[in-house]
């Protein structure tokens, strides 16, 4: 299980890298929840928040993957319901419930956070943060989603390798990657309200994969994260088309 000597072959290091690269994409939405609930915080609070959140993420992960046979048997039906599937009875497992948890979570947070800023509750963009936000509940609201996240994350860690080495360093290598990051991707969500509205589509997206997933429907990933990408894409071009416009209208009103 734990063999070192793995990591003299070629193919060893090959799968170092796309486990990586996997991690990192599969973090990508992690990063952008830990951004959204520590803007909440005050502007000084924030670094720590974020740090918190993805060392957390980083224990999960690694104490799942020292626990694979566990997790493992999550995917064991606990209970039956009398719904009928093509494989018989529907069976609820452990699985099922962490990932409706966190789904209707994620839902229910990405909402609540689309209706304030729509409302004009949300911040002023000064990183005054909220009245009544503590460093403890944020990080009680990191906790849960980290949970899902690492959930989901170690899933595909042990479908594409199976050297519990491999997958642990590769887990580190992402999130001290992302801890690098992690600054950069909030400062740009907290200063741009559209990708902030657009980063909260995204979890709210997610959330409803998660819902779907624990339900038995599965959706590619690919496909959510193509769509990500895409509508990123289209949204950083409205960004670039209104500041060339913004910059004609002040050339023309200066000439004026």
């Amino acid at each position: 299980m734990y063999d070192f000597s793995a990591f003299g072959q070629l193919q060893t290091w090959i799968s170092l890298l796309t486990l990586t690269f996997m991690e990192i994409v599969l973090g990508i939405d992690n990063i952008i929840f830990i951004s959204i609930v520590v803007n909440l915080l005050p502007r000084e609070q924030q670094p720590r928040g974020r740090t918190i959140g993805l060392l957390l993420a980083l224990v999960f992960r690694v104490a799942l993957l020292t626990s694979i046979s566990w997790l493992v048997s999550l995917r064991a039906p606990l209970f039956t319901l009398p719904i009928p599937t093509a494989e018989g009875p529907f069976g609820v497992t452990g699985r099922d419930l962490i990932l409706m948890t966190g789904g209707v979570f994620l839902l229910y947070k990405s909402i609540v956070e689309i209706y304030e800023k729509l409302q004009g509750h949300d911040d002023d963009g000064a990183g005054m943060g909220k009245a009544g936000t503590t460093m403890a509940g944020v990080i009680v609201q990191i906790v849960i989603i980290d949970i899902v996240f690492s959930f989901d994350s170690i899933l595909t860690a042990v479908g594409l390798v199976s050297n519990v080495l491999v997958m642990i360093a590769a887990v580190i290598i992402a999130m001290g990657i992302m801890l690098a990051f992690s600054g950069v991707v909030a400062d740009f969500v907290n200063r741009n309200p559209s990708i902030k509205v657009l980063a909260l589509s995204f979890l709210i997206m997610i959330g409803a994969m998660l819902v779907l997933e624990a339900a038995h429907q599965e959706i590619p990933k690919s496909y959510v994260y193509f769509a990500m990408f895409f509508s990123l894409v289209v949204e950083l071009l409205n960004m670039r088309m209104r500041k060339n416009m913004d910059a004609v209208q002040l050339r023309n009103s200066e000439c004026e």
